[in-house]
């Protein structure tokens, strides 16, 4: 009996594209609704309408829900580490910077988080090709902020840098979840998360913004309904189903994906055109992906 690796078939290409499409169109969707929305109150939006929607889910396929005290603490933690966290610094950060240099930004989450893995996990060491895609990202970013971020305070580069400390939060959460939730179902993971990060945000926003309006604009709402609906439950039904089929390494290429959607969106919708910088500090990114995934740069051999 021989094993092989996960591949990407027609059918995983469609699921990859279509989750990149949606989790695209989540910073298209934050920059409209920023317009009468503040940015706190729109991650709670965001988690709050995806709970019971994923809830559904969940229910119909008969997810057993966990009992341990433990397992709920852990969801609380990873709610704020990969949800509550990095959607209020990206949502505020989107505030001074356009949805698609967010995106770019935030497509270095795969080169961090391999090396946050590195330092806290056993089973993931921090080899030298992780260092060098690591590297690699940082010189992408500094591609994109120029060298007036070194020169000035500019609140843009304030921005961008709160975009890369909610992909920090990303990979701190992946750490979490790898070692505090270890062997629970992957749709409760998710569930367990929403309902978490619902539970700090509620208290949060009533302090910082107050009672949310519902006095809100269709496109607004429209808007906010689509970043929890279809960027927030359904991307990680696609998640998974990806995940199950064509396995992580595979899933990772969904990073490059997105910013590439989240550009088109924005100059489609909101008339956004990234200047040369910010393609150039992609391309940059791309290069440090492909570097720390290390299938794209090997030739293709046959089992």
């Amino acid at each position: 009996m021989s094993s092989s690796q996960p591949v990407l078939d027609a059918k995983s290409w469609v699921l990859l594209l279509t989750l990149a499409a949606v989790w695209g169109g989540s910073f298209i969707f934050a920059e409209i609704a920023l317009c009468e929305v503040p940015p706190l109150t729109i991650a709670l939006h965001r988690v709050f309408w995806a709970l019971p929607v994923l809830a559904l889910i969940v229910l119909v396929r008969r997810v057993p829900l966990p009992r341990a005290p433990r397992v709920w603490g852990a969801y609380l933690v990873m709610g704020a580490l990969n949800n509550a966290i990095p959607f209020s610094l990206i949502f505020w950060g989107q505030t001074r910077i356009d949805a698609g240099l967010a995106a770019i930004l935030n497509g270095t989450t795969a080169l961090i988080g391999a090396v946050v893995a590195g330092v806290f996990l056993v089973d993931e060491p921090l080899t030298g090709r992780r260092i060098a895609g690591a590297g690699l990202g940082l010189a992408g970013v500094a591609v994109i902020m120029g060298p007036q971020a070194l020169t000035g305070f500019d609140p843009a580069n304030l921005a961008q840098l709160a975009v890369l400390g909610a992909t920090l939060s990303y990979a701190f959460a992946g750490v979490w979840g790898k070692v505090a939730l270890r062997g629970q179902p992957p749709l409760m993971n998710a569930l367990g998360m929403l309902a978490g990060s619902t539970v700090l945000l509620i208290p949060a926003v009533s302090l910082v913004d107050g009672v949310p309006l519902v006095s809100l604009s269709v496109g607004v709402w429209s808007a906010l309904l689509g970043l929890a609906v279809l960027s927030t439950a359904l991307a990680y039904v696609l998640y998974f189903a990806i995940l199950a089929r064509a396995g992580a390494a595979n899933l990772l290429l969904v990073t490059l994906l997105i910013p590439p959607f989240a550009i088109a969106l924005g100059a489609a919708f909101l008339g956004e055109r990234p200047g040369p910088g910010a393609w150039a500090g992609f391309a940059v990114i791309a290069l440090g992906f492909a570097v720390t995934d290390g299938r794209l740069l090997r030739p293709k051999t046959r089992a």
